[in-house]
């Protein structure tokens, strides 16, 4: 999410995989509506579209008129280690887990402290720890997303 993030800052751009976890992430993740990220996105972007831009927002959000199960959410780490497996990328855009070993750096809060010194970066401190759980705030959306479900189900009753 990092890499992806500064990207966007740095070039304006941002590949259409990166837009679709990020908006997962902002979304089911972190529980916030859509149109936050696609105004900030909307910003940014140098090749901004409105229809594309706000049909991959709500549809990530499943929210849209065709939007992805409210249960599909991805998950930042495995597609980082799938579409990103030398983690490359993440080294371009986050110099400070430059060092850290192919292996560690999809998740670098994994770290031993013992690897931490070894990498040269101290979670915490050279970079943050992650702002949520993703198994956790995955759950929590998933709930969410049945409940308000229920709500409309009940008021078409």
């Amino acid at each position: 999410m990092d890499a992806a993030m500064r990207q966007l800052k740095h070039k304006g751009w941002m590949h259409n995989r990166l837009r679709m976890i990020t908006a997962s992430f902002l979304t089911k993740d972190l529980l916030i509506d859509w149109r936050w990220g696609e105004k900030y996105f909307q910003t940014r972007l140098v090749d901004y579209d409105p229809c594309s831009n706000i049909g991959g927002w709500q549809w990530a959000a499943s929210t849209g008129t065709d939007g992805v199960p409210y249960f599909r959410i991805f998950n930042p780490t495995t597609q980082s280690e799938r579409f990103d497996k030398k983690g490359d990328f993440i080294r371009l855009y986050v110099p400070e887990l430059k060092a850290i070993d192919t292996k560690k750096i999809h998740e670098p809060s994994t770290l031993t402290k013992e690897e931490q010194v070894e990498f040269g970066v101290i979670i915490g401190e050279d970079y943050p720890e992650p702002i949520v759980n993703h198994k956790r705030s995955r759950e929590l959306a998933i709930q969410a997303y049945e409940e308000s479900k229920k709500k409309v189900q009940g008021e078409q009753d």
